[in-house]
């Protein structure tokens, strides 16, 4: 299949009203159907299976091909999916889900209870957020329509993973063949029971997705198509939506192109959509690799980043420092604790006790920094000039892609990382996994990848996991931050101030609090776009 993107561009679009994201909303009309929507990304996505893999690419495609119980609104509210009503018993030690009866699988059989049971075993054995579904002991599956959730605790985070980015409803006659779920031939050729269908990838390039004509929610999806499409680099994907050859971007983050976007007329920019998702920005150090294993090192690294710096000349102050794990405007957020700030003095001390005194070059020693392209290249080049005040040579290794860094990092082959990571809406969900120690799981991106240990964050995770009040459970997590942030498996930089932007003529824009990483079954096309 040969795309043709003017073709996609020129032919069905409905006109209709578009809702509008601020002051003054317009009054919105019956949605109506046809058209095509063309997302862009830089990312290679390396398959479709977002149970068993984490990320905003995998979260675009699965979240399309793939139902999940339970979709949020903009006000952190479940709502109904998969799932028609649910139910958590007094001891919050069982949920009980109520399936909807006319969901079909895109090959047309119908999606059951055991297709439930199915993909909450394979997440909990193959996601690489482990506490997510730690708790769930087993699935009990009394009729075709009801799945009951057994947990061997209260899990305060369990509806939450039930969103679309998190729990994907996989196919047990497909998926169950006995095969590595992780390399499983359905990866690359999905089929779901979401308002989308799979029709074509052409990886590093491309995916299609169409329309599914028997999806469970009546009259929906609107769109016909779906197009994703990979380019280069951030510039290429202003470029081609100045152009109208793509109508969404998202999860924007550098601070020259948020203020490209806010002069364009025709673009809608918004930071909405991303309350669920707590992006942060980070150094994650692999703590079994020499220096780098060395506390102090890691401290004189911390001490030496300038992030205040950062902050202004490079995000141009749209973004907060961020000095731990807990995203800022998470509940469980705290800055009471070490911030770091630069003390070049004290590095260098540092650095001296821990015998990596300075060679007649100036240098102690060298340390690599990987990266991917794009934003966290930005920060890698940072490094370079900052580091060597305090001796450390910095070789800064840009992988071509996402998949090579995360085999690069995912198999402990590194110093020091250049990463982003998202809180998930609870600490339990994204947060815990990667400090936990039973989350150190070679080949798996986005586990405990630093490879760090310490039994009393171990135990405080473990009990923030099933408290249920939220004075003592924030409590556990200020004394969990505390210690991370003196002991730097990660470095903290800033919450990333992440965007949206969508061409004029766009209904029912996704500003849930998964924004683009939610089902596309309501986004509509209000008017053509001009030629």
């Amino acid at each position: 299949m040969v795309i043709d993107w003017k073709h996609f561009l020129l032919h069905g679009f409905a006109p209709i009203l578009v809702l509008a994201i601020g002051a003054g909303a317009s009054l919105a009309a019956e949605p109506k159907s046809g058209g095509t929507l063309v997302l862009g990304t830089t990312q290679v996505l390396r398959h479709f299976n977002g149970a068993v893999q984490s990320g905003s690419s995998t979260g675009y495609a699965s979240t399309q091909i793939f139902a999940s119980p339970l979709r949020y609104d903009d006000k952190w509210n479940p709502q109904p999916y998969l799932a028609e009503s649910w139910k958590i018993s007094p001891d919050g030690k069982s949920v009980t889900l109520h399936l909807v009866k006319n969901a079909l699988f895109h090959d047309g059989v119908p999606v059951t209870s055991k297709d439930v049971a199915f993909s909450i075993d394979v997440i909990k054995k193959n996601h690489p957020f482990q506490p997510m579904l730690a708790p769930v002991e087993t699935v009990e599956t009394p009729d075709e329509h009801t799945a009951i959730l057994r947990l061997s605790h209260p899990h305060p985070a369990i509806l939450r993973a039930m969103s679309p980015g998190l729990m994907p409803i996989l196919p047990k006659h497909i998926y169950d063949t006995g095969e590595d779920l992780k390399t499983h031939p359905a990866n690359l050729k999905p089929v779901g029971s979401g308002p989308y269908k799979f029709v074509e990838y052409k990886q590093g390039d491309y995916y299609v997705l169409e329309k599914f004509d028997k999806f469970f929610i009546p009259g929906r999806p609107y769109l016909d198509k779906i197009v994703v499409r990979t380019l280069p680099d951030d510039n290429s994907l202003l470029l081609e939506l100045e152009r109208k050859n793509i109508h969404v971007l998202s999860f924007i983050s550098n601070a020259a192109s948020i203020q490209r976007l806010e002069s364009l007329k025709d673009i809608v920019l918004t930071d909405r959509g991303y309350e669920g998702i707590g992006a942060t920005s980070l150094l994650e150090f692999n703590t079994q690799a020499k220096p780098v294993n060395d506390v102090r090192v890691r401290q004189a690294i911390a001490y030496a980043v300038d992030r205040d710096f950062f902050l202004k000349n490079i995000l141009r102050g749209r973004a907060k420092p961020l000095y731990g794990p807990i995203a800022v405007g998470s509940p469980f957020y705290t800055d009471k604790v070490e911030q770091f700030k630069v003390d070049l003095k004290k590095a260098n001390a540092l650095l001296d006790a821990a015998g990596y005194p300075q060679g007649k070059d100036g240098v102690r020693f060298a340390l690599a920094v990987d990266n991917t392209p794009g934003y966290d290249r930005v920060i890698a080049d940072y490094l370079r000039p900052q580091l060597k005040k305090i001796g450390i040579a910095v070789e800064v290794r840009t992988s071509a892609d996402l998949p090579a860094w995360a085999k690069r990092v995912s198999n402990f082959d590194y110093q020091i990382t250049v990463d982003s990571l998202f809180n998930w809406g609870d600490p339990v969900i994204g947060v815990a996994r990667t400090f936990l120690t039973s989350n150190i799981r070679q080949g798996v991106i986005w586990s405990n990848n630093a490879q760090y240990a310490n039994p009393r964050v171990d135990e405080l995770l473990a009990r923030a996991a099933v408290e249920n009040d939220h004075v003592k459970r924030k409590a556990i997590y200020d004394e969990f931050q505390g210690i991370v942030v003196n002991e730097v498996p990660t470095f903290f930089i800033s919450s990333i101030p992440h965007h949206s932007a969508f061409v004029n003529g766009l209904g029912n824009l996704p500003l849930t609090i998964w924004g683009l990483m939610s089902p596309l079954d309501e986004v509509y096309w209000e008017t053509p776009l001009k030629q």
